[in-house]
């Protein structure tokens, strides 16, 4: 009999969190239709978009990070919400229309990660973290199915804080609906989404004397520290007030129907009166449609400040940093998109009882509208794409191919390609994975001359980039260990220095990242769970990244004697090694090159955590940036010695967070 996560529609998709993982186990359709709604178990499984695999809750607690927005390997500008990126090099693998606004990805629900759910009874979750200085993030989950055909997903999420520094204040809104429908002879299948991705977050340029303020006992707040702009309105820890003055507004929405239908083979399985239809499918037609609305814009106008007083944008600032003349008490940039995107594809299953192996071919034509401050403008493209994928019964092999290249149109010329090979070596042997990807692309639309954040006086003539990655994983599950290699050779890499002034790097560069994460025991119960990357650039590009990045958990994990509780506890601490750290441009919305201030914090960062779980109720609470202690002769001890993680970017004092998970079986 097959699971009902196995079926071929399930090549469909889910926004989920980092870390969504086991809760049950797997519920067959039969038992679907007959189980008995007052059991107090449930069965709940969820697969992605384009992926044939099935996935359970993860119920694991060891790592805060798998539910925290930003990745340990990502810095963020001082307050949970403000532009992120990350520490590891990472270029753009991927070909086509790229709208090139990415410093808040992280806290973006996204496509490819959206989740459609089968359970067999109704599941909720709630989410609540509070975090110093009235930081809050609140998620609400919930799904069921419909019949035991439909289910559908309705999710929320805000992330709001008005941080510990002036004009950094953020506001997100998530929002999410799934529904996937199955007919009854389980030939067609219906995926329908709505995703929206509402970020607003403030901007202040930076503080504005670093060496004086932030070593004067006077600012030991470090809310009164002045910043390069935005004015200096009073803190307010009231999150129903979001709105952001100065800083960047982005808004997505997307409506996406997918749809299906399958030629192949019927069949039942009889038990006593029991009959269950199967259907093995051989041959799939697929059409994907999707529109989206996308809006970007940065402003800085004038207004009454929280105090009474006057604020006008500093046209000095910008004249100086940006090239710009203000020509009114308003700055504001803007760039909006519509995007229409129909795709045909044909998939077709060699083994029709093994959906994990398939051959897809499509056609993708795509219709885009911009709107700038020069007007409006029309787009197309259209590509065709190819996959390969097989994952074996045994498990022993797992392959992926897949390519994609644009005929016509705004990215004519573009293409990328990505294979990858997994071998199981041995269960203590473990198993290696390889693979390579290449991508020709135009670079993001936000280096065209058309897009309202071009900046430059003139318009500058750009070749299409060129990213090659190789990459080769090895995991030894019995030692805990796993080593990954990562190679990066490019060619007219594009780039920004000084605010919005744009480059291109013409000659080929390499760049080598090694990857190491170890857990070792300790009387069973004690864990140290070791990750270490080292990063080495070879060439003389314009591209910075720290020689050495290492975050380290030590602690204990385990029941403390208790059947139903589950804890873990101890340190954390993450090093980056000096380097010249990326700055960033508010405007633009981008980090960008530098090479005049090396960052270099004397210490890690230090937190401590305490995280328990009973059953489906799970809780944590954390001390981050204890290493910031410090005293000062007649001050006592305080939290001021700031890390920073940009040239005028400094991280909180001591911040504590406590939040709780709760699941609900309806």
């Amino acid at each position: 009999m097959r699971n009902i996560g196995n079926r071929a529609q399930q090549i469909g998709g889910a926004v989920g969190q980092r870390g969504m993982g086991r809760m049950g186990g797997m519920q067959q359709s039969d038992s679907l239709r007959h189980r008995n709604k007052l059991e107090d178990s449930i069965t709940i499984s969820f697969h992605y978009l384009d992926s044939s695999a099935n996935y359970k809750l993860d119920t694991t607690i060891n790592d805060f990070t798998r539910r925290f927005p930003a990745p340990p390997t990502n810095i963020y500008l001082g307050n949970i919400g403000n532009a992120s990126r990350s520490l590891l090099f990472s270029p753009v693998l991927t070909s086509g229309f790229d709208e090139g606004l990415h410093s808040y990805d992280v806290y973006k629900w996204k496509l490819d990660r959206v989740r459609f759910f089968n359970t067999t009874r109704p599941y909720s979750e709630l989410v609540y973290q509070l975090g110093s200085r009235v930081e809050q993030v609140i998620e609400v989950l919930h799904t069921q199915n419909i019949k035991p055909n439909w289910n559908f997903l309705i999710q929320y999420r805000m992330i709001n804080s008005p941080g510990f520094f002036k004009n950094q204040k953020t506001n997100h809104n998530n929002y999410l609906f799934t529904s996937h429908y199955q007919s009854r002879k389980k030939r067609y299948n219906a995926f329908v989404v709505l995703l929206a991705n509402k970020l607003q977050s403030g901007e202040n340029g930076g503080i504005q004397d670093t060496a004086n303020y932030m070593t004067n006992p006077v600012y030991k707040d470090r809310y009164l520290i002045p910043t390069k702009i935005g004015g200096s309105d009073f803190f307010s820890g009231n999150f129903f007030s979001s709105k952001i003055t100065t800083g960047n507004k982005y808004s997505e929405f997307t409506f996406l129907l997918r749809q299906q239908y399958d030629l192949g083979k019927k069949d039942s399985i009889v038990s006593d009166s029991t009959v269950v239809p199967l259907f093995f499918p051989r041959l799939r037609f697929e059409h994907t449609f999707s529109f989206s609305k996308l809006n970007y814009e940065f402003v800085d106008g004038a207004r009454q400040s929280a105090g009474g007083y006057p604020y006008t944008p500093d046209s000095l600032w910008y004249q100086r940093n940006y090239n710009y003349t203000l020509l009114s008490d308003t700055f504001s940039v803007q760039d909006k998109w519509k995007d229409i995107t129909n795709d045909f594809s044909i998939i077709q299953f060699p083994d029709a009882k093994n959906l994990q192996q398939f051959v897809r071919l499509g056609l993708t034509v795509q219709n885009l509208s911009g709107q700038f401050a020069s007007g409006k403008k029309s787009f197309f493209n259209t590509f065709g794409h190819a996959e390969y994928r097989n994952k074996t019964k045994n498990q022993q092999w797992d392959i992926e191919a897949n390519g994609k290249l644009y005929f016509t149109g705004l990215n004519a010329g573009d293409f990328d390609a990505h294979i990858s090979l997994q071998k199981l070596l041995g269960k203590k042997i473990g198993s290696l994975k390889i693979g390579f990807e290449n991508a020709n692309r135009t670079p993001s639309f936000i280096f065209d001359s058309r897009s309202s954040f071009y900046l430059m006086p003139s318009s500058i003539s750009l070749k299409k980039e060129n990213n090659t990655h190789l990459f080769a994983v090895y995991s030894l599950p019995v030692l805990n260990v796993t080593f990954a290699g990562h190679y990066y050779l490019l060619t007219n890499y594009t780039y920004i220095t000084k605010y919005y002034q744009l480059n291109q790097e013409n000659a080929l560069f390499n760049l080598l990242q090694i990857a190491v994460n170890k857990t070792f025991t300790f009387k069973k119960k004690w864990k140290w769970h070791s990750d270490i990357y080292l990063q080495q650039r070879i060439g003389n590009a314009a591209v910075n990244v720290p020689f050495l990045y290492t975050r380290n958990r030590i602690g204990y994990e385990g029941k403390l004697g208790l059947k139903n509780l589950n804890v873990a506890f101890g340190l954390e601490g993450r090093y980056t090694s000096g380097y010249f750290a990326d700055s960033y441009s508010p405007v633009l919305g981008q980090f960008y090159y530098q090479d005049s201030l090396k960052i270099k914090n004397k210490m890690p960062d230090i937190s401590a955590y305490f995280h328990f779980r009973i059953t489906n109720f799970k809780a944590f609470i954390r001390a981050e940036n204890l290493n910031t202690i410090q005293k000062k002769s007649g001050s006592g001890l305080n939290f001021t010695n700031n890390s920073f993680v940009a040239p005028g970017y400094a991280m909180p004092g001591l911040q504590i967070r406590v939040g709780v998970y709760w699941g609900f079986v309806n």
